[in-house]
């Protein structure tokens, strides 16, 4: 199938080396915003919606395949060359299969919080949650909150969960294409990579201290696959360090940026 055209949000830095920045499962560009501007000190940077979320088109499929292409086509529309890439959690999934796709189109990778590895369910609530809500009922945000609160305990998770809601007409909708991220599920926890797949570029992986989604004994395969991998942990976030710790998380893209790589193969 054709790539389609993906939105995306601009926060400036024209001149600068690019950096293209890659969201998680069921955000958008928008969850980059606050750290999008601070990383214009350095780069010129584009935050683009994955197929199905945000702002871009509606798609059937969410093969990695497919993901990749369309980061690859995004590139070519807005005639970057090599970019700096980083992903976050399925956009960190989507980054890794840029790089083994097309090595010769990044300068470097930065992985945000996930591993080239297959992962247990682990959205099935949040799933379960959103397409159990009765859309046509909903009087309110406050009220679309307070049913999917037995679902979904956490509040902050609900409120970034609910971030997808919209409306369409008088009509509460579900912003996200829930029908094709439903069913990619077992698809999006695979890992995105081939077996014997490689990248030998410069390459960051951030973690979350806090965060399970990559232990210590997923660190062999990260360098297996990428052999100049950098782990950097930020010991006092979860999942999402660009958001919970802003701050360390921009000192670890500095020392991503500044690092000594050596010869680049």
């Amino acid at each position: 199938m054709n790539s389609p055209k993906l939105s995306y949000r601009y926060f400036g830095g024209e001149g600068k080396p690019p950096l293209v920045l890659l969201h998680g499962l069921l955000g958008s560009s928008r969850n980059w915003v606050s750290a999008g501007k601070e990383l214009t000190n350095d780069y010129e940077v584009f935050a683009l919606d994955l197929r199905n979320h945000g702002d871009s088109p509606h798609c059937d499929s969410m093969d990695f395949g497919d993901l990749a292409a369309d980061v690859l086509r995004f590139l070519d529309e807005q005639d970057l060359g090599k970019v700096h890439l980083l992903g976050h959690s399925l956009g960190g999934k989507v980054a890794m299969r840029v790089a083994m796709e097309a090595a010769g189109r990044l300068e470097s990778l930065v992985v945000v919080d996930i591993a080239p590895r297959e992962y247990a369910p682990h959205h099935q609530r949040d799933f379960d949650a959103m397409n159990s809500l009765p859309l046509a009922e909903l009087e309110s945000r406050k009220d679309a909150d307070a049913r999917m609160t037995e679902l979904v305990p956490d509040w902050a998770q609900r409120q970034f969960l609910l971030t997808n809601l919209g409306r369409n007409g008088d009509a509460f909708a579900w912003t996200v294409n829930l029908r094709a991220l439903t069913k990619a599920r077992d698809t999006m926890r695979q890992s995105s990579i081939g077996p014997d797949d490689a990248f030998a570029g410069p390459t960051t992986f951030i973690l979350g201290g806090q965060s399970r989604f990559v232990l210590p004994e997923d660190w062999r395969i990260i360098n297996k696959h990428f052999p100049k991998a950098r782990i950097e942990v930020i010991d006092e976030s979860g999942h999402n360090p660009h958001i919970e710790k802003r701050d360390a998380f921009l000192a670890a893209i500095e020392r991503h940026r500044d690092a000594d790589w050596g010869i680049v193969v």
